[in-house]
């Protein structure tokens, strides 16, 4: 008697590849039929949950249409397709299951946050009511869940240099999978199904994310990783598992070998790392990433003193409209905010600085900013970019108190001539050098030689620090009464534990500013 055919369904969600792709490859060599899917979820398209944004914005929208396209002409290439749907994987799967009555298993590598837990819920569900196995693996991460020395997940560091230090010196990294050439068809009567256009799913515009970069993971290395160039791309391709961080770790490997160990593939891993240190904070605190205290008052927690803090966070929608639309009189900030706006993109750098602004000048919830940041970001990841936040906000897993940026320090850091600032904030282009930092510190002669109006032309300060001062030639002679809000000085430390190279005239040229800790 023969053997019933037997088929699996892939359900592919933030891990768009073909390349060490545990899914598909466990598929491979259990199925006479792999039908990879790929389930465009309304859930995605509806608003954040605190302040009702969009959840997916333009940029990455269009981001992740072309990571499908791509995907899909991957797998024909190897005999196969991407099967795409509307609707919530649930219902797709159980329809596919009824369907071909021949479904042994659904297979999807696991995730680590409530709204894609929940998923997973349902998907267990309805292969439980079918009759049909779940099978499931763990993914996202550089180093393997199941390998690292903190076991059960509640014993993780809460402290990222505790955890790196332990992983680095006891874990080791998996090697990754390759995929077969040729790969089982699909079952008789699945159609691949048409890819969504952004009007379909509601949308517009956004800039095309892969202009200046490849899907292809053979395209990552050469003199690239030396010369610091491909912080965008590989950050990008993260974000949605287009490329893994296994075969990532094993470029740099290959590179160093054969070329040279240097700073900046030492780097690459390390902001690896932090993206695995999030999302293992994701799992060891679960929905308290979300709550406005944070990490705060959990017993989880190693540090001492830390329950009774409690921020009185406001919700001011005027202030938070000039922070989303780059209009605080604040140009390093206002020139990053506009970049993202245009882009999906912000630097490293940048992020660290306008989170530190939101939460630290103005005082405003640290999940407006996060949830802003979930609407626009093209290499949005939901652990990185609330863990962030979290930091940021000093509620989450920084070592020191009341971390605070210098926000003039910072430009004239890092933007030292002021190249950035012009570029994004173009009506303070007459003014010359860094003086382009503070416009409200110059006369009102120096002004309008730059063509500069204070309040009708460029905004006025919606706040300034205190400790702004002693970076500026001259103190303020223009200043918003109401609004310059006592924070007194604090020390001014970047997220990332290394020194950052200068004078660069554009924050995305430097690799160390890449977008490794807040994305992907």
């Amino acid at each position: 008697m023969s053997r019933a055919a037997r088929a699996v369904i892939c359900l592919l969600r933030c891990d768009l590849r073909a390349h060490d792709n545990q899914v598909l490859h466990w598929a491979q060599d259990n199925a006479d039929f792999v039908i990879p899917l790929y389930c465009f979820d309304p859930r995605h398209y509806l608003g954040t949950h605190c302040f009702g944004f969009p959840k997916t914005g333009p940029h990455r929208l269009r981001f992740l249409l072309e990571s499908v396209k791509d995907l899909r002409e991957t797998l024909k290439k190897k005999g196969s397709t991407l099967v795409v749907r509307k609707g919530k994987p649930e219902d797709v799967v159980r329809d596919l299951i009824t369907q071909l009555g021949s479904v042994s298993a659904v297979a999807f590598h696991e995730e680590a946050t409530q709204e894609e837990l929940d998923v997973e819920k349902g998907l267990c569900q309805v292969c439980s009511q079918h009759g049909v196995k779940i099978q499931t693996f763990w993914a996202s991460t550089l180093y393997h869940r199941d390998d690292l020395p903190f076991r059960p997940i509640t014993r993780l560091p809460d402290v990222y240099t505790h955890f790196r230090r332990a992983v680095e010196s006891e874990a080791k990294v998996r090697p990754t999978l390759r995929m077969a050439d040729q790969l089982k068809p699909l079952a008789p009567g699945v159609e691949e199904g048409c890819i969504p256009t952004m009007e379909d799913l509601g949308q517009k515009g956004g800039s095309s994310a892969l202009s200046s970069c490849s899907l292809s993971p053979c395209r990552w290395g050469g003199g690239e990783i030396e010369k610091g160039k491909s912080e965008k791309s590989p950050g990008l391709r993260l974000a949605l598992g287009c490329i893994s961080p296994r075969y990532i770790y094993e470029q740099i490997q290959k590179y160093e070998k054969e070329r040279t160990a240097n700073q900046s593939t030492y780097w690459v891993l390390f902001e690896l790392l932090w993206r695995d240190y999030f999302r293992f904070v994701a799992l060891k605190y679960g929905r308290r990433i979300f709550s406005s205290r944070g990490v705060y008052g959990s017993p989880c927690l190693e540090r001492k003193g830390l329950q009774s803090k409690e921020i009185p966070w406001k919700k001011d929608l005027q202030l938070f409209d000039c922070w989303k639309e780059g209009k605080t009189g604040v140009p390093f900030v206002d020139a990053n905010m506009r970049e993202l706006n245009a882009t999906g993109f912000m630097s490293n750098r940048g992020r660290q600085n306008v989170a530190s602004f939101l939460t630290k000048d103005l005082g405003l919830d640290w999940r407006m900013g996060a949830e802003w940041f979930e609407y626009l970001l093209v290499d949005y990841n939901v652990c990185s970019n609330y863990g962030n936040w979290l930091y940021s906000a000093g509620i989450g897993n920084d070592p020191r108190d009341n971390r605070k940026f210098n926000i003039i320090k910072q430009g004239l850091d890092y933007d030292g001539n002021g190249d950035y600032v012009r570029l994004w904030v173009p009506e303070l282009q007459g003014i010359k050098g860094a003086d382009i930092h503070s416009p409200w510190a110059l006369s009102s002669a120096a002004l309008s030689q730059a063509g500069v109006t204070l309040g009708e032309t460029y905004p006025r300060p919606v706040v300034t620090a205190p400790e702004w001062s002693r970076h500026i030639s001259q103190r303020p002679n223009v200043f918003l009464a109401g609004r310059a809000w006592e924070f007194g000085d604090s020390h001014i430390c970047a997220v990332m534990e290394h020194r950052h190279l200068r004078g660069s005239p554009s924050l995305n040229t430097d690799p160390k500013n890449g977008t490794w800790l807040w994305s992907t």
